[in-house]
């Protein structure tokens, strides 16, 4: 009679989940301040990059609303890359090894094939999130494709509430999808070169596994963005930079990496 098919033990450090508590979020910001004034030079640099993304953004925006979907989807493809590399100054410092300006342009060059998966299904996750609000535009209006003057009248008039609400709440699915999929992942793949799939899948488990924390620390990143957009979002410059730093503080105190104890020699098991 045929044995049942046994599947050999998993190789490899295990992911275990931390459980943390509210006073976590402070504590990464914290270590990423450090982080940041440990190497200004370098962060200005990224906080630069995300200042001119967003202010490409609000021009764009203004001129022409119908294509600020499509410079969204790039901001996606470039973002990643740019925070990877403020991941690599916190990881090398964590080491105690030096970071430089280079090794943290060039960190994701190893990692392409991940981080290109993952960056393409956080685009789809932002293309069903604009045509799901176009969607709830064209139930609740019969104008075409909105302006950025219709949105904004739409948005704060409070004739709209129930459109306000179908669309805070659709919205608001797509931001913690795309949220809990990205909150640990592009870090992990950067630590122990993970797969997409499986980087994804532990950023997903990290959320379930402490929603409340995960949910403070999700408001904390909306708060300090809103924050930094006033005035003419120069406070990008700033908080892009120290937001990166404290996500792989995130990743890290959120993660734990248990290694899996080495086989038993022949010899051992036969002196057992």
């Amino acid at each position: 009679m045929n044995q049942p098919y046994v599947p050999p033990p998993p190789v490899g450090p295990q992911a275990l989940m931390v459980a943390l508590g509210p006073c976590d979020p402070f504590r990464w910001l914290a270590a990423g301040w450090r982080d940041l004034l440990a190497h200004p030079s370098i962060g200005l640099f990224y906080g630069v990059c995300f200042w001119l993304m967003a202010s490409a953004l609000a021009a764009v925006f203004r001129a022409k609303p119908e294509y600020t979907l499509s410079l969204v989807s790039g901001c996606l493809l470039l973002g990643p890359f740019l925070a990877m590399g403020l991941y690599e100054v916190s990881r090398r410092r964590e080491r105690g090894l030096q970071p430089d300006f280079k090794t943290s342009l060039t960190c994701w060059a190893a990692h392409i094939r991940s981080m290109g998966l993952l960056v393409l299904v956080l685009i789809v996750l932002e293309l069903l999130w604009g045509r799901a609000s176009l969607v709830v535009f064209a139930v609740f209006f019969n104008t075409g494709m909105p302006s950025n003057t219709g949105v904004i009248n739409a948005v704060f008039n409070p004739e709209n509430w129930e459109f306000v609400a179908v669309y805070l709440a659709v919205g608001g699915v797509f931001a913690a999808l795309v949220f809990s999929t990205a909150v640990v992942s592009i870090p992990m793949i950067l630590d122990r070169d993970t797969d997409a799939i499986t980087a994804a899948i532990h950023s997903l488990r990290v959320v379930f596994a402490n929603p409340g924390v995960l949910l403070l620390w999700g408001a904390l990143i909306t708060l300090l963005v809103m924050l930094a957009l006033l005035p003419w979002a120069l406070g990008l410059i700033v908080v892009g930079p120290l937001l990166g730093h404290a996500s792989w503080h995130a990743y890290r105190g959120a993660v734990l990496w248990q290694e899996q104890p080495a086989p038993p020699t022949p010899a051992a098991s036969l002196n057992s």
